[in-house]
């Protein structure tokens, strides 16, 4: 069912470009689209099978990102490294917060990730001699892959459609996986999870561990296809829509996330008129 799923799912990515070959709106909202489902799908590991709530996911995507930006421009590094360096920099940070921070439940952990997220934020912001400061930081080049410069919004959409259907492959084995049991099994009861043998503290470590290197993969293809980052990419704003993804589409569904990430995106493009009510919308959407 998981690969039938999967084989129309990657069937319409392809076929849309094609069927739609001048599209400007298809090609770029598609891109969009696709950054937006890498990072719901590795939330909906985190929240919709283990049961744990972050509202500072963004600060991971933001790490990817500026770290891509960082080491492409002012240490000229190929963009290939600064993206696995950003990888190391979020799953090292995400490894070490884990611990302390998910041992906290509900309201508590809520609050602790969105702490998280606005101290990320802040030093995004406050670090200007690194990071531009909130006038963001631009000039990164264009992603090279084995001598291959992606430099156009066609050649974006053919990358990150690849690197969404990965993620979602990924996604899919992981639950499917003796780790993924026992996420469900700690979303259920951690007390009984515990009872049975599973080392909550260390399924919940490793859920979170992925979810940020899911981000961060998602942030630095966004740092190379914008070549321009900003902190109110990586704001808390950004945190919120995540979280509205996931939940619109179905908690611990792989293909809901994905869905819900793709109907928020398309919604936010259509109510681009009624951004100044952006917040109340993602408010409504949760509520309902």
């Amino acid at each position: 069912m998981r690969l039938a799923g999967f084989f129309v799912f990657a069937v319409a990515v392809i076929l849309l470009p094609i069927l739609f070959p001048d599209d400007y709106f298809v090609t770029v909202v598609g891109i969009a689209a696709g950054l937006h489902v890498i990072l719901a799908v590795g939330l909906n590991l985190l929240m919709g099978y283990a049961g744990q709530i972050s509202l500072g996911h963004a600060a991971f995507f933001g790490m990817g990102g500026y770290a891509s930006a960082i080491l492409t421009t002012r240490f000229d590094w190929p963009g290939w490294l600064a993206l696995l360096a950003g990888l190391l920099v979020a799953g090292t940070i995400a490894w070490l917060l884990a611990r302390p921070i998910l041992r906290l439940r509900g309201h508590y952990l809520a609050m602790a990730t969105l702490g998280f997220g606005i101290i990320i934020h802040v030093v995004m912001v406050q670090a200007t001699e690194w990071t531009g400061g909130p006038d963001g930081l631009g000039g990164i080049p264009p992603l090279n892959l084995l001598g291959w410069t992606v430099d156009s919004d066609q050649q974006w959409y053919w990358v990150i459609a690849a690197a969404m259907l990965l993620i979602i492959w990924l996604s899919l084995n992981i639950v499917d996986s003796r780790i993924g049991r026992a996420l469900r099994a700690v979303r259920g009861s951690e007390l009984a999870a515990q009872m049975i043998g599973i080392d909550t503290a260390r399924t919940k470590t490793q859920v979170f561990v992925v979810s940020a290197l899911f981000a961060a993969f998602a942030g630095s293809l966004f740092a190379h296809q914008q070549a321009f980052v900003s902190p109110d990419s990586f704001s808390l704003m950004i945190s919120v829509e995540l979280v509205t993804m996931v939940v619109l589409g179905g908690m611990a569904s792989t293909f809901g996330a994905a869905c819900g990430a793709i109907a928020l995106t398309l919604l936010h493009e259509g109510l681009v008129v009624f951004e100044d009510y952006e917040m109340i919308i993602h408010g409504g959407l949760l509520m309902a």
